[in-house]
């Protein structure tokens, strides 16, 4: 491994995305041979790097995992206070960390990666990348009501208005939403905002990828093809994926 920097480092270690990577290293957790890193540093083959204690490495082979989480796992790894966290439900021996959180309540597919630099890209809000969701709500949908989730919904309390999306009634109470952002409770908040309340909330698709047959509380590695056609979607170069 040539030295590069030491957010990019743990960027393609999986560990985070570079911005969170310097927000841990101001934090102090981070450690390098043993030492409290700092800003800017470079780090090289023969440097140990430690993240809260555990060591970081990078690996050969960039791995994607779809995992269909269930309502009552919450995506944090450090939450003390966290009955379900994500980390003690995968068990798998290369370390990923998730693209794009699902709230406790929600439930659906989750990609988790090892490479921070596609975390990133999929997270960016610039890349307008779709994320689909079948919602439950309270009242009958209406087409009114379609038409205003669509259009964007004002929200008071983030004092911001939704980008426009897609909406699709496909049942009396349940209609299904495709977004191209990511604000923290976003359709709980726009269906509020419209007078609806969400009574579940499950996401089948993140840009590529479906959720498909798999099962609760279950996780699949794509494909090399897979992960492959997710990289171009989000305008990461490949060439590094095998090392």
């Amino acid at each position: 491994m040539e030295e590069m920097r030491l957010n990019k480092f743990l960027a393609h270690c999986g560990v985070c995305s570079r911005r969170d990577a310097d927000r841990f290293i101001g934090q102090g957790i981070v450690l390098v041979n043993g030492s409290r890193a700092s800003m800017g540093q470079t780090v090289g083959r023969e440097d140990k790097v430690t993240v809260a204690g555990k060591e970081v490495c990078l690996h050969k082979k960039t791995v994607v995992l779809a995992y269909n989480k269930p309502i009552g796992v919450i995506c944090t790894e450090r939450d003390p206070h966290a009955d379900k966290k994500i980390t003690d439900m995968i068990k798998y021996p290369v370390r990923v960390a998730y693209a794009g959180r699902l709230d406790k309540d929600s439930e659906g597919l989750l990609l988790l990666t090892n490479d921070g630099d596609l975390i990133q890209a999929m997270m960016g809000g610039a890349g307008s990348h779709e994320k689909e969701y079948v919602v439950r709500v309270d009242r009958e949908v209406t087409k009114d009501f379609l038409n205003k989730m669509a259009k964007g919904v004002y929200l008071k309390d983030l004092k911001i208005t939704t980008k426009p999306c897609k909406a699709e009634k496909i049942g009396k109470y349940v209609f299904r939403l495709v977004l191209t952002q990511g604000v923290n409770r976003q359709i709980r908040r726009m269906c509020a905002a419209c007078g609806y309340q969400v009574r579940s909330l499950k996401r089948t698709r993140v840009m590529s990828v479906e959720l498909g047959e798999l099962k609760t509380g279950e996780y699949v590695e794509l494909s090399d093809a897979e992960v492959d056609r997710l990289y171009r979607d989000a305008g990461v170069k490949t060439g590094k994926r095998n090392g």
